[in-house]
């Protein structure tokens, strides 16, 4: 019997959650799980290192093969070394070029630099991991993120001005009005669209809206793939709303998907029984979409707004191994 085709959609620890979530499936389910990341950071130690020495932001993708890293005690000690961050060490007070980077960050850097191709670097770095899953960029050229924003200065709420940059607009106190990307249109991985094409579930979200899930649509070639897929596609919404969201309501999150890919048909929308509010007009921003929506328990116990990675686990299984 072949496994269960995954490809999730993110960056950050949204995607995080959901890789760690498909983890917990697959006791229960034979899953190949596929992630395809945003390439759009421009903040901290990824920044400096797309400032200083090119190439793709390592920062989403290192977080991404960390969640998919091997139970092995081995691998364990690698994934924790790759979320090490340094520290300023105690020297004569001139500048610390280390500090503030994750030991991952560079060694995806030096990787891409040795084999000359940010796929192979993935790999590579996925198999000293003992990864249970493949890393893939949505574009092999970093991209940056612009926004439209009304309200982006306080003392001016009416007026809408551009904001560039990932981290910039991750924190804009304003409401995001449209979204696009430089380059307009960048050229989508061709492993990322070929395990599109090839899967059987296509998940998006949860994690930042605007600048982690909904980038993915504005790559052309991957929208494509996105579209003339076979797979069944899934939603998972977010608890709460992130600064970049404020304002925006969870039918509204349903609603910019449409937005920004018309041709885009869900079949699950996956929200957290009790973040969800009003379950009626999340229901039809689903029915839109062409969703059937799935109300559960995933959020953590403790009340602060995280998806609980085994709970969330729990309730993907009756949705991934649902026969056709």
């Amino acid at each position: 019997m072949t496994p269960t085709r995954v490809v999730a959609f993110g960056g950050g620890h949204g995607l995080s959650a959901s890789l760690r979530a498909l983890r917990h499936c697959v006791p229960e389910l034979d899953l190949d799980i596929t992630a395809v990341v945003t390439v759009g950071d421009d903040g901290g130690s990824s920044g400096r290192l797309r400032a200083e020495r090119g190439g793709l932001p390592p920062g989403d993708l290192r977080q991404a093969l960390v969640a998919l890293a091997g139970d092995h005690p081995a691998t364990r000690r690698s994934a924790a070394l790759f979320q090490h961050r340094f520290t300023a060490g105690d020297g004569d007070g001139t500048a610390d070029s280390l500090a503030g980077h994750a030991v991952g960050n560079l060694l995806l850097n030096g990787l891409t630099e040795l084999l000359g191709d940010p796929v192979a670097a993935l790999d590579h770095a996925g198999a000293m991991l003992g990864a249970v899953g493949r890393v893939l960029p949505m574009s092999c050229e970093p991209v940056d993120i612009e926004a439209r924003v009304r309200g982006a200065d306080p003392d001016r709420p009416d007026e809408v001005r551009t904001v560039r940059g990932q981290h910039q607009v991750a924190v804009t106190s304003g409401r995001v009005e449209s979204l696009r990307l430089t380059p307009a249109a960048p050229a989508a991985c061709a492993e990322a669209v070929a395990a599109v094409r090839a899967a059987d579930w296509l998940i998006f979200g949860p994690g930042s809206w605007y600048t982690s899930v909904l980038p993915h649509l504005l790559v052309p070639g991957l929208a494509d793939a996105v579209v003339s897929s076979p797979a069944r596609r899934l939603v998972t919404l977010n608890l709460v709303a992130e600064k970049e969201t404020l304002g925006l309501s969870l039918p509204d999150h349903l609603d910019t998907l449409g937005r920004y890919l018309p041709e885009l048909k869900v079949d699950m929308v996956l929200a957290d029984s009790t973040a969800v509010g009003d379950p009626e007009a999340v229901e039809r921003a689903a029915e839109s979409l062409g969703a059937r929506l799935v109300l559960a328990p995933v959020a953590v116990t403790d009340g602060t707004p995280r998806h609980d990675p085994a709970a969330l686990g729990a309730a993907l299984v009756p949705v991934l191994g649902a026969d056709r």
